[in-house]
């Protein structure tokens, strides 16, 4: 019998390293199964992803720019994904294509277990209101952090997606805890114990226009960008912060989905030493 087929759709996707990623999962789980990444058209989409599938494929991961459109694709959606509005997992099972965000799941596994630092009772603030900082906002809350901020450099996208996500997390434990939001100016004389990026200004050498005295003693600057020293960063080691990049974010959310698809579920900590260890080599 062939190996189930996995892949991961995207534009650019060459610099992926999902396939790598997973192709350590199903060698530490004995499980038969290939992976690959698939370049899809920006106006093919959704035809990549069926196709894949009618050959026989058993699920993807979506990276940018196309988890919106991989949300309504999704014929079945997990509460996660159905908060986040964007899928970055889909499992075919026959017709159905049921659809999951691992994002945030994987954001906070990284924080709590992988860097020690418990989010309960902590100050958060979350810059950006993107589909980034969408992505993780529920899980963060379902930890119940003291305070939740969410600072933007427009202010009323920050202020709609804290209602609307006040309003997703009603019926569940997260209703302990309620999102505010404001714009990049009124943080100033504010301080805080887990600072995340979430805007994608590292992506281009630039940074969110962030005061130094938003980190508090002993804070944790967590950036979701991975791979190199980004302004945020440098920014947050001159206060004094403990700094940390996406990498084990990418591995942990990655890990969610080869459970999800796979039944069990992979030690991260070695892929992710390994994956460190050629970086500096």
């Amino acid at each position: 019998m062939k190996p189930d087929r996995y892949a991961v759709v995207g534009n650019p996707v060459g610099h992926s390293l999902s396939p790598r990623i997973h192709a350590l999962f199903a060698a530490q789980t004995a499980q038969d199964m290939s992976y690959q990444a698939i370049l899809a058209p920006l106006d093919g989409f959704a035809a990549t992803v069926l196709a894949f599938a009618a050959a026989g494929g058993r699920g993807v991961n979506i990276t940018l720019p196309f988890k919106e459109q991989a949300f309504r694709l999704a014929t079945r959606l997990s509460p996660r994904a159905q908060a986040a509005g964007a899928v970055n997992t889909l499992r075919f099972d026959g017709e159905e294509r049921f659809g999951d965000n691992t994002d945030g799941a994987g954001l906070v596994r990284d924080i709590v277990h992988n860097l020690g630092r418990g989010i309960a009772g902590q100050r958060i603030l979350l810059l950006g209101a993107g589909g980034a900082a969408r992505g993780v906002l529920l899980p963060l809350l379902q930890e119940l952090p003291a305070q939740l901020v969410i600072a933007n450099r427009s202010r009323e996208k920050a202020l709609r997606l804290a209602a609307e996500f006040d309003n997703a997390a009603a019926a569940g434990p997260a209703a302990a805890v309620e999102a505010s939001a404001c714009g990049f100016a009124e943080l100033v004389g504010r301080s805080f114990d887990l600072v995340i990026n979430a805007t994608s200004a590292g992506l281009s050498d630039g940074a969110p226009d962030i005061p130094d005295g938003i980190f508090a003693p002993d804070c944790l600057a967590y950036e979701m960008v991975y791979g190199k020293e980004t302004p945020f960063m440098a920014q947050a080691r001159r206060a004094g912060a403990r700094v940390a990049d996406g990498l084990g974010m990418l591995v942990e959310q990655a890990a969610e989905a080869f459970l999800l698809w796979r039944g069990v579920r992979p030690e991260t900590a070695p892929v992710l030493r390994e994956l460190r260890e050629t970086r500096t080599t």
